[in-house]
């Protein structure tokens, strides 16, 4: 193992990997920590750790350095979505999504695509006028095709389709624009536009992984079987399905993380891979957005916990946490600030305890 940290740390500064050790230090120097930085811990292990990102933070010295540091998986937070990437009908904006991508080459990091179908964050002019289900099936085929074919051999793999299954505990679909509101002519017929997605998704970028993702479908309940039923049937009939992308935004510091890893199990037995895409955990926090040390270390081991999960089956092939500093997380504002502090790095890019956990965690790999 020593041999290992010693090698690695020179090819780290040798490639420019070890970014902070390389640039002025002026603005971000909470970032280092002990030893190897995650990318770093999992060079040999087979495992992508990734962050979702946000384009236009790039230019911030600490941002940019901290995640050119630790990881080698990047997705842009809200880059890709229809809102951004497809203004109007006739019109597509790849400004912001190419930077991340730029940025994901320069650094010697995969990206992922999210997401090609949602039914949130669509553009006014999609949603203010009806159309039918031939016309719905056309604009969305145009946007999937345009937007897969943009990134064509640079993108590992795409959310191809979001959170499509209800959070009611009935294992059923949502009623979407794209599935029945008026959908793209499959209303009534289970996941069949789902899998239409995936073709021409498929169709778009023969060689990028597709997954379906969803969220509050990661232990065993009604919707992640129904989503296990749906995967298994697209596995059995040959449509183009590489893998499920299992959110992990865990509030109130629970986890079930047995029923996680049987999902995981099942979900792999297939011959899909599984990636952990937008994890993080929310704690309590004060009206500072301060969260105590006991919490802290109750994060920690939830982080240690779902990677030792997810690296206990082969075919869980990445990590990724929604976001990497608490400095911009989503958590604050979605929970009214009484929770917060949920990734790994604090406002000041300080490694906290779920740093060092989840690092530990994927050591353990090699």
């Amino acid at each position: 193992m020593a041999v290992f940290r010693i090698g690695a740390i020179l090819g780290l500064l040798l490639t420019g990997v070890w970014f902070p050790a390389l640039q002025s230090r002026e603005g971000y120097e909470g970032t280092q920590s002990n030893g190897l930085p995650l990318r770093g811990a999992v060079e040999h292990s087979g495992i992508l750790i990734g962050t979702a990102i946000r384009p236009q933070r790039l230019s911030e010295p600490a941002y940019a350095a901290t995640l050119s540091r630790e990881f080698n998986l990047v997705e842009p937070e809200d880059a890709m979505k229809w809102e951004s990437v497809h203004p109007a009908q006739d019109q597509f904006d790849f400004s912001q999504a190419d930077r991340a991508a730029d940025f994901a080459a320069e650094h010697r990091m995969k990206l992922r695509g999210h997401t090609l179908v949602w039914h949130h964050q669509l553009s006014p002019w999609l949603t203010e006028r009806r159309r039918s289900p031939d016309q719905l099936a056309l604009v969305l085929k145009t946007h999937i095709q345009t937007v897969a074919g943009h990134y064509r051999g640079r993108v590992l793999a795409w959310d191809v389709v979001n959170e499509a299954f209800a959070e009611d505990g009935t294992g059923n679909l949502k009623n979407t624009i794209w599935y029945n509101q008026p959908g793209i002519g499959f209303a009534g017929q289970g996941t069949a536009y789902i899998e239409q997605c995936f073709r021409w998704a498929h169709e778009a970028d023969p060689q990028a992984l597709l997954f379906y993702n969803d969220a509050e479908a990661e232990a065993i309940n009604p919707k992640s079987n129904a989503i296990y039923a749906m995967v298994r049937d697209f596995k059995r009939r040959a449509v183009p399905i590489d893998g499920v992308g299992l959110q992990m935004h865990i509030t109130h510091l629970h986890s079930d993380t047995l029923s996680i890893a049987r999902n995981i199990e099942r979900i792999t037995s297939l011959g899909l891979q599984v990636h952990i895409t937008e994890m993080d955990v929310a704690v309590p926090v004060d009206t500072a957005g301060n969260a105590t040390t006991e919490d802290l270390q109750h994060q920690a081991e939830i982080y240690r916990d779902i990677a030792a999960a997810c690296l206990r089956y082969p075919g869980c092939t990445a990590i990724q946490t929604w976001g990497f500093t608490d400095k911009y997380s989503w958590i604050g504002s979605h929970s009214r600030h009484r929770q917060g502090a949920a990734l790994l790095f604090d406002h000041d890019y300080r490694p906290k305890p779920s740093y060092q956990a989840l690092r530990d965690a994927l050591q353990k790999r090699h």
